[in-house]
């Protein structure tokens, strides 16, 4: 009868340092791979012309009309990118209680789309649907008082959602929470021959501390109360389960899991349990907090930003969205 080798044998001892002797054995025998086509940047339009404002809480950021587009969108298509998600801003003094701007055909998001469409086709173009930026208090539903108005919401998401459809948006990505929203969305897409626009749904988006930075770029910073009352706990894991497949059963063709790194565990539940390809987002505060301790000498910025993504990904994501874009090709070596 043959010799079944000891666990302890010198043979097996050696074989994982044989595997980490050089660069090319080492991503050969990596179990996670990182590319630029799994990255996804945020963008942020503006209305007007000539614009191109850096934003203080977001390092190497900008707000960006439609005009100048083309200075910050070619790099990040020579990188390699799979795409953009498009948010974007009312013109000044149109906030109201419905948030009437965000389905404005001639908005700066719809102008947006159709040039990126025009100058990059190959570039995936998502687009933010919510109202946040576009009410006059700063939330992503209608309200009554101080209450959020769920299903009377459902309409001007859909509305939204279908103007960005019409723009040529590859996927439009609903970001409120509100419940339904991916089926009003879903069922108004296809009613207007949008069948082949893919819905990404923020299935997963908890109440976090670490979208301040994001809040105060696109102006939403709620008038009062917080969004706890339809974002989730960060106490619940088995929630984000249901969550999920709620989402998926109305017609969302991707999944988002927001923010991404305190949430791993989640993301990787999720990845596991879903059909759908799940993303996760690398939200404001942690691009924020990681650049302020680079910032401070407290840790390597490309090292640590390398890290972060890698951890993402192995926990499951299908793709990242993170305002680190074009360093993370540049640490690859894109």
């Amino acid at each position: 009868m043959p010799t079944v080798p000891s666990l302890a044998a010198p043979d097996l001892i050696q074989r994982p340092r044989r595997l980490r002797a050089t660069t090319a054995m080492r991503d050969l025998a990596a179990e996670t791979d990182l590319t630029p086509s799994r990255l996804l940047q945020p963008l942020f339009v503006v209305p007007g012309t000539g614009v191109k404002r850096p934003i203080g809480t977001l390092r190497g950021q900008f707000h960006v009309s439609v005009d100048r587009l083309d200075e910050v969108v070619e790099p990040l298509a020579r990188a390699g990118i799979a795409g953009l998600v498009v948010f974007g801003l009312p013109r000044a003094g149109t906030k109201d209680e419905r948030g009437s701007g965000a389905d404005d055909p001639d908005g700066a998001v719809a102008r947006a789309v159709r040039a990126l469409k025009a100058a990059f086709p190959q570039l995936l173009v998502a687009t933010d649907v919510c109202l946040d930026a576009y009410t006059s208090h700063g939330h992503c539903g209608l309200v009554e008082g101080e209450r959020i108005l769920n299903d009377e919401t459902l309409p001007r998401l859909a509305s939204m959602a279908q103007v960005h459809a019409d723009a040529g948006a590859d996927i439009v990505a609903p970001s409120d929470m509100m419940d339904g929203r991916v089926a009003a969305i879903r069922t108004a897409l296809d009613a207007a021959g949008h069948a082949d626009t893919a819905i990404l749904s923020y299935a997963v988006k908890y109440a976090s501390s670490m979208y301040q930075p994001f809040r105060e770029a696109e102006e939403s910073v709620p008038a009062f109360g917080d969004r706890r009352s339809y974002q989730m706990d960060p106490r619940n894991g088995r929630e984000a389960l249901r969550e999920a497949a709620l989402d998926a059963a109305e017609g969302a063709d991707l999944l988002m899991v927001k923010p991404a790194g305190p949430y791993l565990d989640v993301l990787a539940a999720v990845a596991r349990a879903s059909d759908r390809p799940v993303l996760a987002y690398q939200v404001s505060g942690e691009y924020a907090m990681l650049a302020a301790a680079a910032e401070a000498g407290l840790l390597d910025w490309d090292r640590a930003l390398l890290e972060a993504a890698i951890g993402i990904r192995r926990a499951g994501a299908a793709g990242i969205l993170t305002y680190a874009c074009l360093d993370l090709v540049r640490i690859l070596g894109g």
